[in-house]
């Protein structure tokens, strides 16, 4: 299978004259989850909109297989993003999601066979969990280099949590996977490479004791 590596370099970002990311670098690539950590407003959203091409910094230097894109949502079947808040029209059938997605629902119902009953419903019928569950499989079975998945793990029942987990694990070996959440012990545990960022800046993770060196743990 072919090796995708993308890359983030030189990300600077400003809103009203406060700086939010600055000489930033990261990097993803095929067979790997890699983790972003940080407080509240640190910019972790910011950076994993500017590598989906959806939001655009004072500068940036975003690469795919090391050739520069200006938008990656603009390259065909590169990158799919699992957003903080709902993002599918909840008017739409269960149906037509996964052929927008390209994503078979015999796929979906192998993994998570709850949602064999809403096959023909809209997705507004779902609850607010099972929407968010829907949402972060349908990206993460899509057939892209990379997926990036902002907060996955919220508002989901802890037995589905472990489920997104084990496919976030065979997900990995198809595609790159960028994963921030605030429940931090289960980023840490999918993550084969982590980051923190912190004061705009990003520092690669290695150890438990990096946590609590940088203040974003106690001992």
């Amino acid at each position: 299978m072919t090796k995708n590596l993308l890359e983030a370099d030189s990300v600077y970002l400003e809103y009203n004259t406060r700086t939010i990311l600055s000489d930033v670098y990261v990097k993803a690539e095929t067979g790997k989850v890699t983790g972003f950590l940080g407080r509240n407003g640190c910019g972790k959203s910011s950076l994993m909109r500017i590598i989906f091409g959806s939001l655009k910094g004072n500068f940036q230097s975003v690469r795919l297989n090391k050739q520069y894109q200006e938008s990656l949502l603009m390259v065909p079947d590169a990158i799919r993003y699992l957003p903080q808040k709902t993002f599918i029209p909840k008017q739409l059938s269960i149906d037509e999601i996964c052929l927008i997605f390209q994503v078979s629902f015999n796929s979906i119902i192998q993994e998570l066979p709850v949602f064999e009953k809403y096959q023909h419903q809209k997705l507004a019928t779902l609850s607010g969990g099972e929407i968010r569950l829907f949402e972060a499989i349908i990206i993460l079975l899509s057939n892209v280099k990379f997926v990036i998945l902002d907060e996955p793990f919220s508002h989901i029942m802890p037995l589905h949590v472990e489920k997104l987990k084990e496919v976030i694990n065979r997900e990995k070996h198809k595609k790159g996977i960028i994963i921030t959440d605030h429940l931090y012990k289960h980023n840490m545990e999918v993550s084969d490479d982590l980051y923190l960022i912190r004061e705009g800046k990003t520092f690669r993770i290695n150890t438990h004791d990096d946590l609590v060196r940088h203040g974003y743990i106690l001992e």
